[in-house]
């Protein structure tokens, strides 16, 4: 058996007084994250100014494929005064197109409008205006694919007067049995209808769903057209009215309902994090060596796990132990590499010694040891069998069956 001393252990000792070079690169290498990230930010700041702002789907404005400026302009021809606002302001009767595709629109000034607007033409996804306008629906899976239906038997004049529009947009699941609805997708329990308009204080709302009815690169599809110009100008007035996220008509967001202290809050809470990982991220100082006051074999190890063994009769655990032992010097000894499996040792051994694999196994791996003379028969044939694997491997030949390893039984 090897031996082998173990003179010292690694602890962490007393911070060694730190290097200027040290210091010196710790300070350039902060200093030059943050200078990274300030270039990044000047450059996002570049970009995003060079790129202007996005257009928003039905921009009343816009020429793109999801604008609405075709439809404004021809409304406009045919004699509506198109009035575009982001304010609830000023709307006193007429028709009123509501564009709250952002779900911003505060309810109480959605009831405003149901009581001073005749026609209202609302387009939107988030269910909590609805009720203020006297809708009983709620959102549904939008329709996709660009599939038309019929309208012309629809109860909704400008539905029926287009014949046929497309469903592309939102889909509304009607639970208001009076509700006059229009535009169905989908089948069963799945019905959506792209078409609901139900009665308010001041005249009616219709909820559209088809929004590609409006849309610069759809409104010319099958009736589109039709249905837009029928539902935006029937009166000499239409207020496009669009409600944007921090307006005064939009609906409070959280940071808005939240005290004026929690930004501040969040902030001193975000730095007191980055210190403590800071603080607890620090080394405490490099690894010292500390030369132990006495030196401890590996032998007494071994001898302390044999007195165990005896003490618990545990013949085959013993005798495992050295297998094992045995197992890794031969493997060393054949030049296989010490991930290999016993059953390669095994073979290999057998190749060397001329020995039948089947004896080499029984050596090596066994069964369990019942005595203290097979425990020792078991010992004497390891030894015998990494004597003949040493010869073996130095050239030498067993002159004698009798000095053949193994052949002791």
């Amino acid at each position: 058996m090897s031996t082998s001393t173990a003179t010292a252990t690694p602890r962490s000792g007393a911070p060694a007084p730190e290097q200027p070079e040290g210091r010196r690169f710790r300070f350039g290498f902060w200093a030059a994250i943050v200078v990274v990230g300030l270039v990044l930010a000047v450059l996002t700041a570049v970009v995003q100014g060079a790129e202007g702002p996005d257009r928003r789907p039905l921009d009343p404005t816009s020429t793109t494929a999801s604008g609405s400026a075709a439809l404004v302009r021809v409304l406009e021809q045919r004699g509506t005064s198109v009035r575009v606002t982001d304010r609830a302001d000023g709307i006193d009767g007429g028709t009123v197109f509501v564009d709250d595709s952002d779900g911003v629109l505060d309810p109480a000034v959605a009831e405003r409008i149901a009581r001073t607007a005749e026609h209202v033409v609302l387009v939107g996804v988030d269910s909590t205006p609805f009720t203020s306008f006297g809708l009983d629906v709620t959102t549904a899976t939008a329709p996709e694919g660009g599939d038309t239906v019929s309208t012309a038997s629809c109860a909704i004049p400008a539905a029926a007067s287009a014949a046929r529009v497309s469903t592309d947009g939102y889909g509304y699941t009607v639970d208001d049995p009076d509700a006059e609805r229009c535009a169905p997708s989908g089948s069963g329990d799945d019905r959506a209808w792209g078409l609901v308009r139900a009665a308010t204080p001041g005249g009616d709302v219709t909820l559209v769903g088809t929004t590609s009815a409006l849309r610069n690169d759809t409104i010319t599809t099958a009736g589109n057209a039709a249905l837009a110009l029928g539902l935006l100008g029937a009166d000499d007035r239409l207020t496009w009215y669009t409600p944007t996220v921090g307006a005064p008509d939009a609906a409070p967001t959280l940071g808005e309902l939240a005290p004026p202290w929690v930004p501040s809050g969040i902030a001193l809470l975000a730095l007191v994090a980055v210190a403590a990982a800071v603080w607890r991220g620090r080394r405490l100082g490099p690894l010292v060596v500390e030369r132990m006051p006495v030196v401890v074999r590996a032998a007494e190890t071994t001898e302390g796990r044999a007195r165990m063994y005896a003490r618990t009769h545990d013949r085959t655990h013993a005798l495992d132990t050295l297998r094992v032992a045995a197992v890794r010097r031969i493997g060393r000894l054949l030049g296989l590499p010490r991930s290999a499996h016993v059953d390669d040792v095994v073979r290999a051994a057998a190749r060397a010694t001329g020995i039948p694999h089947d004896r080499v196994g029984a050596v090596l791996v066994g069964g369990p040891t019942t005595d203290d003379r097979a425990l020792v028969e078991g010992t004497r044939a390891l030894d015998d069998l990494e004597r003949a694997v040493r010869r073996s491997a130095s050239g030498d030949r067993p002159s004698t069956d009798h000095d053949r390893p193994g052949a002791r039984p």
